[in-house]
């Protein structure tokens, strides 16, 4: 699994209600239903990856994130979990709004467009950068809202959004060491490539 998986699975209860948004081909979906019992929901609008999570025996709807979760109700959900998606929607903060009203939390994951990799290959070489969190040149990249651990805090903060829990991981380096563990826990916008975020609109939880 990728490391922002094996993490969002952290903080998801067993036999919890959770939509997962963007699910691909199903595999976090999957192992969190093996692995936690959970039940729920993916949405995916690549008929290829639907086929590909419904042969996993999930429960798929075909549908846009753009078009929002108006067919959910307030709160029926546990979690809900976005893993690279956000920044390709075209509203992200209405769609992080409406994660929370369908759902008590959202575990959300991003690349991080402030790591320095991208940072130095920009500067230098006057490129948009290619990584493995960022696998896309600009001409075909589905982002369209790439951000930084500092603007996700930011829109937070503006919608009146808590953060339970953050992580920062690294794609590009499978096994830091524990100094660059610390380094990376210690500045995340500078030296990690994956945001993880658990948040929640719900004063006490």
């Amino acid at each position: 699994m990728r490391m922002d998986h094996q993490l969002a699975e952290r903080w998801i209860s067993p036999h919890s209600h959770v939509l997962d948004l963007g699910c691909g081909n199903g595999d976090l979906l999957a192992h969190l239903q093996k692995k936690r019992s959970v039940t729920g929901y993916g949405l995916e609008i690549d008929e290829d990856k639907i086929n590909d999570a419904i042969s996993k025996g999930l429960s798929i709807i075909e549908q846009d994130l753009n078009d929002g979760l108006a067919r959910f109700a307030d709160n029926s959900f546990d979690t809900v979990v976005m893993a690279r998606a956000l920044q390709a929607v075209k509203a992200p903060d209405v769609l992080l709004l409406d994660m929370l009203r369908v759902a008590r939390e959202a575990v959300i994951t991003f690349p991080n467009f402030a790591h320095w990799q991208n940072r130095i290959h920009l500067g230098f070489k006057g490129l948009m950068p290619v990584s493995e969190a960022l696998p896309y040149e600009w001409y075909d990249t589905p982002n369209i809202h790439l951000c930084t651990f500092k603007d996700f805090e930011q829109l937070c903060a503006k919608h009146d959004i808590h953060i339970l829990s953050r992580f920062a991981v690294s794609d590009s380096d499978k096994g830091p060491s524990p100094l660059m563990s610390t380094l990376i826990r210690q500045a995340p916008n500078l030296l990690a490539d994956v945001a993880i975020y658990r948040v929640t609109k719900q004063k006490s939880i």
